[in-house]
């Protein structure tokens, strides 16, 4: 009787055990995917479009400010193009184009291009102090200032060497001028021509009427004075011993 007992109970747990072992190998089932909500889904496409239309703002905006900045450009080139363009003309405005109607006779260029108020005289002498029996070296000296070649006459019809002091007329080379020619020279722009003129230490008059008087000496001072047409130089001191 004790023997099926044992024998009923091992004969029962090899059927438990094959059941457990089949139940484990069977796969776990996945939950299941809920379905997306419409309100979350309507979310995303909202969220979606506010971002294209940020981008189409910023696109826009870039484009709206390079379009300002290429009219800009545009316009400055356009006013510098018409400023350039005003200068051939001839035409000003202002302070620049006063001088044009004011300017003097002398200003007014010569038939060769050259401007009277260019040309300049000078005088000068060979010596500051000259000694008893020294004869000093009158220097009638014509400078072309001009940027172009000048014709100029230095002809003796047109020279005067005046020697004053204080208010008595001494000697003038024109006095006793026999035979004044005209010379018409080319001066190249900023090139000079000089004429030279020994002074005896005479008097003269007007017309070449004769005169006994001499220049004192001792030490008096003399004022020496250039004319070539119609301008005359500064003056040009020297002595007298």
């Amino acid at each position: 009787m004790g023997r099926q007992d044992n024998s009923g109970t091992r004969g029962s747990r090899p059927g438990a055990s094959g059941s457990g072992a089949t139940a484990a190998r069977k796969p776990a089932r996945k939950p299941a995917r809920k379905p997306v909500s419409p309100v979350y889904r309507r979310r995303r496409l909202f969220v979606g479009a506010a971002l294209l239309l940020v981008i189409a703002v910023v696109i826009g905006g870039f484009a709206a400010v390079s379009s300002v900045l290429n009219a800009g450009q545009s316009s400055s080139a356009g006013q510098s193009s018409s400023g350039g363009e005003a200068a051939p003309s001839g035409q000003e405005t202002g302070p620049a184009a006063g001088p044009e109607t004011t300017a003097s006779p002398s200003a007014t260029p010569e038939g060769n291009g050259c401007e009277q108020n260019l040309v300049t005289v000078t005088a000068a002498t060979d010596k500051p102090a000259y000694a008893e029996g020294e004869n000093p070296v009158l220097t009638l000296k014509v400078t072309n200032g001009n940027r172009v070649p000048c014709e100029i006459n230095i002809g003796t019809s047109q020279m005067e060497f005046l020697v004053t002091s204080g208010s008595d007329r001494i000697f003038s080379s024109t006095d006793c001028q026999a035979d004044a020619t005209d010379l018409v020279k080319t001066v190249a722009p900023g090139q000079s021509e000089t004429a030279n003129f020994p002074w005896q230490r005479n008097r003269t008059l007007q017309g070449c009427a004769p005169i006994e008087a001499k220049p004192g000496a001792g030490g008096a001072y003399y004022v020496f004075t250039a004319r070539l047409a119609n301008k005359t130089s500064p003056k040009a001191v020297f002595q007298l011993n």
